[in-house]
């Protein structure tokens, strides 16, 4: 959905009532864990975020948090949702002067010693169709905590195909936005405990 002013709470609170009786609009439900099928965008990013069981704890905390939403341009609704199969979400987004609303709904959760995340998948009223997986690894034999960010998408809203190129970029923001934000969670928790 896109509009011209930015949306209130009113409006995110009907727009997610309405998402919450619709169904998933791709059909590959839960391919993140395993096989993508063809036919969509792939964007699969990577960022280092520490070292340690500390920093794995904090980046866990940041997931839980929804901290790679928290980007200025991007607001996910309501930002404390609890990270659960069946809970929905409204992304909104700040672009090109208007606003755009899209629902997903989480389909699937990681919780393991060395993974944690999960999965969100586009509902009918989502501008992209796809699934899109967050998590944060921990390595135990080097230490090394990472933040995975994999995608696959192709555009389910008449402006998403029209404006192709520019839905591309604002993918590409985002990611790169995304993983900018966790680092500065896990970091910024490492200042606090030194001082």
């Amino acid at each position: 959905m896109f509009r011209i002013l930015r949306p209130d709470d009113g409006d995110v609170s009907e727009f997610l009532a309405k998402a919450a009786g619709g169904k998933l609009s791709y059909s590959a439900t839960g391919a993140t864990s395993g096989e993508i099928p063809s036919g969509y965008n792939v964007d699969h990013n990577r960022a280092l975020l520490g070292h340690g069981t500390p920093a794995f704890e904090r980046a866990k905390e940041a997931i839980r948090t929804w901290t790679m939403f928290d980007l200025g341009w991007v607001t996910l609704v309501p930002n404390d949702t609890p990270i659960e199969v069946g809970r929905n979400v409204a992304i909104v987004v700040s672009h090109l002067g208007f606003y755009s609303m899209s629902s997903a709904r989480i389909v699937y959760v990681l919780d393991e010693p060395t993974r944690f995340g999960f999965a969100y998948g586009t509902l009918g009223e989502h501008v992209e169709s796809g699934e899109e997986r967050f998590s944060v690894d921990f390595d135990p034999e080097t230490g090394e905590v990472w933040y995975d960010l994999l995608a696959f998408s192709q555009p389910n809203a008449l402006l998403a195909r029209l404006g192709y190129p520019i839905s591309r970029y604002l993918q590409r923001s985002f990611a790169r936005d995304s993983m900018a934000s966790m680092k500065r969670a896990v970091s910024s928790w490492a200042v606090r405990v030194i001082n």
